[in-house]
């Protein structure tokens, strides 16, 4: 068997044994290593090449961004800081129409931008958003809808564990990833709100279950400034140092996720949200998530090998030259492939699968990978709300436990928001100048 067969076999096993439930991570490190000792003939080098591929692909430094950036948005959860945005936001929104559903977005929007975790904002906001939609006459399908909507925010604006993930796969600088991902983060809250406001207003019997808003969504008492300073403060210190302090060069990225961590902290035990044992457990669950995620990245680096040494990213590009297909027919395809296995698989399995093989292609047409990062994360993140798989779906379903909301209402709530997600793909694509604005 030649070298390239190996490497066009084992992608198409990779896919059968990911899509039949085998852990990503097992099924890269195995596939790898029988990969390059049927290309080499020989076990040792193979078994070799796995003991360097773990120790090359997490021994920097940088990669203590993942751990830190983690226990930040496991504090932050414990601490309550997504229910301060969501009330600070629904009384800024207040006598607005559609104003609930305007305040989970930006509720969202500003959680997102300090756990940086899809589905923490979507078991968080069904807890948070719901009941309250649902408390002032909001239809059940659209409150589940934005929930799961706009939780993909979590994945697109900085800090998202994807675009570290992303950066170690095509070794971009993690900080450039963040700070190509606010634009089109905030691009994208902004379409959801102005939908929300459209359908409130043209459309408001998908909004409102009894076509009409309740006048008591407006009668809420107002907070005092006080009360509403001490909410938002610790909010705007944490995006603040975190995403500001990355993007004035104030700190690195692993800086600012230990600055952010120690501040969500401080906070959660002064709002006494946390004891010794609770954080025990927050440990814990950052040392399992960041094993999961080592495993994944090492597993990765290990394929990238076998993909370089079998020649097949190469043989591609050569296929697409000699059939005459440029980088636009690759960019579409590409796409394509990724909303097509967003509906079978999860965000991060599709990126370990398919970036090792079209990084090296997207490479030699010369594209901005960073640009590229950003498009890759935003098709994927598709995936949460497209069915079957829609993780972000079963979450809200799973967290809301309310027998009268099926799945079926949920991924047809979070439809319009998908379509916006496309939207906002397209724009991406159209202007690179959207990811390359602020850097």
């Amino acid at each position: 068997m030649t070298a390239l067969a190996v490497g066009s076999l084992s992608l198409l096993v990779l896919l059968l044994a990911v899509w039949a439930g085998m852990p990503v991570a097992l099924a890269l490190a195995g596939i790898s290593l029988v990969g390059v000792w049927l290309i080499r003939g020989d076990f040792e080098i193979a078994a070799t090449l796995l003991g360097n591929g773990a120790w090359d692909a997490i021994q920097s430094h940088l990669f203590g961004v993942v751990p830190l950036f983690v226990l930040m948005g496991l504090l932050v959860g414990v601490a309550d800081v997504g229910r301060d945005a969501f009330v600070v936001a629904n009384q800024a929104l207040r006598r607005v129409r559609g104003g609930l559903g305007m305040a989970t977005v930006a509720a969202n929007t500003v959680f997102a931008a300090i756990t940086g975790i899809s589905i923490a904002s979507a078991a968080v906001f069904t807890k948070v958003a719901v009941p309250e939609m649902l408390r002032f006459g909001y239809a059940p399908r659209f409150a589940v809808g934005v929930v799961a909507g706009s939780s993909v925010l979590g994945m697109l604006i900085p800090p998202s564990l994807l675009m570290i993930l992303y950066a170690f796969l095509a070794e971009q600088s993690v900080g450039a990833m963040f700070i190509a991902g606010i634009l089109p983060g905030l691009l994208l809250a902004s379409i959801y709100a102005l939908g929300i406001l459209g359908a409130a207003h043209l459309r408001p019997d998908l909004v409102y279950a009894e076509g009409r808003p309740q006048p008591a969504a407006a009668g809420e008492p107002l907070m005092s400034g006080l009360e509403l300073g001490r909410r938002i403060f610790p909010i705007v210190l944490l995006i603040g140092l975190v995403i500001g302090g990355i993007y004035a060069g104030w700190f690195t990225p692993t800086e600012a996720g230990a600055i952010g961590a120690a501040i969500a902290l401080v906070l959660a035990v002064v709002r006494r949200k946390l004891d010794a044992k609770g954080l025990w457990q927050l440990l814990v669950e950052t040392g399992h998530v960041t094993v999961s995620i080592s495993f994944l990245i090492i597993a990765a680096s290990i394929y990238t090998r076998l993909l370089a040494m079998s020649g097949l990213p190469q043989s591609l590009v050569q296929l697409m030259q000699d059939a005459q297909l440029g980088y636009t027919a690759f960019l579409l395809a590409y796409v394509a492939i990724i909303l097509l296995l967003g509906t079978i698989i999860d965000s991060g399995s599709i990126m370990l699968i398919v970036c090792p093989l079209t990084i090296p292609i997207a490479n030699a047409f010369g594209v901005d990978l960073v640009w590229w990062g950003v498009v890759t994360v935003l098709a994927v993140e598709i995936g949460l709300l497209t069915p079957p798989f829609g993780i972000s779906v079963y979450v809200v379903k799973s967290t809301l436990d309310d027998p009268r909301v099926g799945l079926g209402d949920i991924f047809r709530g979070a439809l319009p928001f998908a379509i916006a997600m496309l939207a906002v793909l397209g724009l991406l694509i159209a202007f690179p100048i959207l990811t390359q604005a602020l850097q």
